[in-house]
């Protein structure tokens, strides 16, 4: 099949960020999608300033359906197929339940759950024509264990992953796997950004005293996309310090 053809929504910022060197570094074509046309094209301009030449990147909203489906037609007549399928999109919008606002929940629900039909949904058809593929989608702890401010998230979440395994039984026999990766607290830009009190109060919850990174996430999203890992399907790989295990 040769160079595996890798697509990764929300892939420009991140974890999705970690997730697409991660790819690249692995030897696969990268496609990445952010949501600003600009920021998508210096993103690629820096992965090729680094020596990176196979990678592109598209600005698309996962969340409309019609935008998705046409990006990937776009990506069929570019490159033919797509092999591998990390659904990273996703937003918060926080508030108590009893202050949170329609707005608020449909659009968490629209990137963080929509987004799932409307991207993996065409990609699907691609790897069962070909007869291969690995999709990954990205949870959280809090879809696990659930979150004070964050139903609209939580709910979310934990939908990635019965989305997963009503997938992976649906392809298991198909050569494609679908699995889930739900991180913990990531020393990402946003976690910089909290105040270094409550910081440190969330540092302490977690068994092995540490956020985590970005990369040991794109660590283990880059094994479950590799044909080494065909036997893993309808998984969920926790990524949390121990915070919360179950």
């Amino acid at each position: 099949m040769g160079k595996k053809i890798a697509l990764v929504t929300g892939g420009i910022r991140g974890i999705g960020h970690a997730i697409s060197k991660k790819l690249l570094s692995s030897g696969a074509f990268v496609i990445a999608v952010g949501t600003n046309k600009e920021r998508c094209k210096k993103w690629v301009d820096t992965q090729k300033e680094e020596g990176f030449e196979d990678v592109d990147a598209y600005a698309c909203d996962v969340s409309d359906c019609s935008a998705a489906s046409e990006m990937i037609k776009s990506i069929k007549e570019k490159y033919g197929r797509i092999d591998i399928l990390v659904n990273n999109a996703g937003i918060t919008r926080d508030a108590t339940f009893k202050k949170m606002t329609l707005q608020q929940w449909d659009e968490v629900m629209k990137v963080n759950v929509n987004s799932l039909y409307n991207v993996t949904q065409p990609v699907l058809g691609l790897m069962l024509d070909n007869g291969y593929g690995r999709i990954v989608n990205i949870s959280s702890i809090n879809g696990q264990k659930g979150q004070f401010g964050q139903a609209n998230y939580s709910t979310a979440k934990a939908a990635v992953h019965g989305f997963t395994k009503s997938l992976a039984l649906e392809t298991a026999s198909k050569n494609i796997t679908v699995n889930t990766v739900s991180p913990g607290y990531i020393a990402t830009d946003m976690m910089r950004d909290i105040p270094e009190e409550i910081l440190q109060k969330i540092i302490a919850q977690i068994p092995v005293k540490r956020l985590g990174t970005p990369e040991e996430i794109a660590d283990i999203v880059q094994y479950l996309s590799d044909e080494k890992s065909g036997f893993i399907t309808g998984s969920n790989i926790a990524i949390n310090g121990g915070q919360h295990m179950c």
